[in-house]
């Protein structure tokens, strides 16, 4: 039996390559959004720890410096909430983005697939029929021989 050879084989091993690089800047994205949720969280939580030293410090003897430079410092971490959030939804949407370019590529590569799978089964259905046409040759001499025998 001949060797199947897929004529379009390069393109699948480049439609590999594709989305095992899709998958990496997919895996990049979601690890830029963590960081950036965590830095979020962090500024989430230092404006908690704000609010939690103003209550403090209004519990105790009122120091209207100290009460006006935590009311600011809770200001500017509004502020720096804001901004964090807004790089947050950059990377969502860079996730997203990745995503999508990943499901596409797997798309491509699924469909040459289907186009190897074709092709192999049409090289076996010819490799068949000639391995049937070579049996009903030599079955057509043999019998041609024996009917050459006899007459003789």
């Amino acid at each position: 039996m001949a060797k199947f050879i897929y004529r379009m084989q390069s393109l699948l091993n480049i439609q590999y390559q594709l989305e095992n690089q899709a998958k990496m800047e997919l895996g990049r994205a979601q690890m830029r959004l963590n960081q950036e949720e965590e830095k979020l969280q962090e500024l989430v939580n230092r404006k908690e720890a704000y609010l939690e030293e103003g209550r403090r410090m209004r519990s105790d003897r009122l120091h209207v410096m100290d009460l006006k430079d935590n009311r600011n410092a809770m200001l500017i971490m509004d502020e720096m909430i804001e901004e964090q959030r807004g790089q947050v939804a950059l990377a969502e949407s860079a996730v997203e983005e990745a995503r999508n370019r990943l499901q596409e590529v797997m798309q491509e590569r699924k469909m040459h697939e289907k186009l190897r799978e074709k092709a192999f089964v049409e090289f076996v259905r010819e490799e068949n029929a000639a391995e049937h046409k070579a049996v009903d040759e030599l079955t057509s001499y043999t019998y041609g021989q024996r009917n050459k025998v006899k007459g003789e």
